[in-house]
């Protein structure tokens, strides 16, 4: 771990808990903003757990933390990988919630203050329907 040095530590996933991937315009459009303050709050009423975001990877990644064995069964995969175990996430301090670098969008509040996998499906859901939206107007 180094939170000390870095501000990041790059932890194992898969026991104490997983993370689902989620990019960025899929939670920009879910929300209905790009802009930081209003994805925070949004994020934090429609998942209610724990939330990193990583501007450095693939455009801006959010990563919603869940119990580890979530991607035992997590079936939106090609859309928002569950990341488990064989993998790591870089995870900074507690303090550290705003850019720049990977910082918390969501803080967790206490120990195991985790995101319940059937509302990161249903930021998924609403998400792709608002991309598909637009284009079913024309």
């Amino acid at each position: 771990m180094d939170w000390a040095a870095q501000g990041v530590a790059l932890l194992p996933l898969g026991v104490h808990f997983a993370a689902v991937r989620l990019a960025a315009d899929l939670v920009h459009s879910a929300v209905g903003s790009d802009n930081a303050d209003e994805v925070a709050v949004g994020l934090g009423e429609l998942l209610g757990g724990s939330i990193i975001y990583d501007r450095r990877a693939s455009g801006g990644t959010y990563y919603a933390l869940v119990q580890g064995h979530a991607g035992l069964v997590w079936a939106y995969g090609d859309l928002a990988p569950c990341l488990g175990h064989g993998s790591y996430l870089g995870v900074p301090r507690l303090d550290h919630q705003q850019p720049p670098g990977t910082y918390w969008v969501v803080p967790p509040r206490y120990e195991g203050d985790l995101c319940a996998p059937r509302t990161i499906v249903a930021l998924i859901r609403r998400g792709r329907s608002r991309f598909v939206e637009p284009a079913q107007v024309c």
